[in-house]
């Protein structure tokens, strides 16, 4: 997997709760046995104006030339809840989401973007609300910043030649907010593991216990 270190992008705000992994990606659009060509199904029901259609829902924000190229998801609590099915962050992945940023998650949701190299921050409630806050005055130019190494999201206006954005002290407020994760977690997404992968840095270890094992009964060899 492509390795997480630190990213900066756009981030989209979509604070609705409770969003489920069916909003993610249909049911009707899991038509493929691979990882590959989910990304045009996210979030079909809202994305695209009919059902099976491919007309652009203008509304929806990830259609919006202001959000346009956005790769974090600023979420409401309880993102991908619902199903288990990790086709939803297959999708995300294929998008070009990269990161999520919200005040709770589905729990198997969580793990599978951690074992697909999306990283999942948790933020209070508030925190969120204020990076939506902030980013919705010029997405393009008041972008997120995710720091996995130190753990720390910020925004702060990226356009030092817009005169007009650098004379609105509130578009220049730059906020900064720490999240925690696993040090496992935070292995696999800096190292870009995935869960065999990180198993395999402890190969030796393995081997020695197996070596060890059937020494002291060899009879199960």
């Amino acid at each position: 997997m492509e390795k997480f270190t630190v990213h900066q992008g756009v981030a989209a705000p979509m604070l609705q709760i409770n969003i489920d992994t069916d909003a993610i990606i249909p049911s009707r659009e899991m038509k493929l046995v691979s990882k590959q060509g989910l990304g045009e199904g996210l979030f079909a029901g809202w994305r695209y104006t009919l059902p099976n259609g491919r007309e652009p829902n203008e509304d929806f924000v990830l259609n919006q030339a202001q959000y346009k190229n956005s790769s974090i998801l600023l979420a409401g609590d309880n993102f991908g809840c619902g199903s288990s099915r990790e086709h939803a962050v297959w999708a995300l992945k294929e998008y070009g989401i990269k990161a999520i940023i919200a005040p709770g998650f589905g729990s198997i949701f969580y793990h599978n973007c951690i074992r697909n190299g999306i990283l999942p921050v948790v933020l209070g409630n508030d925190e969120v609300l204020a990076l939506a806050n902030h980013v919705e005055k010029d997405p393009q130019t008041c972008q997120v910043n995710i720091n996995l190494l130190e753990c720390y999201v910020s925004a702060f206006n990226t356009d030092h030649q817009s005169t007009e954005l650098e004379a609105t002290d509130s578009v220049n407020e730059t906020l900064h907010f720490s999240f925690s994760i696993l040090p496992a977690q935070q292995e696999m997404l800096l190292e870009g593991l995935d869960g065999i992968a990180l198993t395999l840095k402890s190969k030796s270890n393995i081997a020695s216990f197996k070596q060890a094992y059937q020494r002291q009964y060899p009879w199960l060899a």
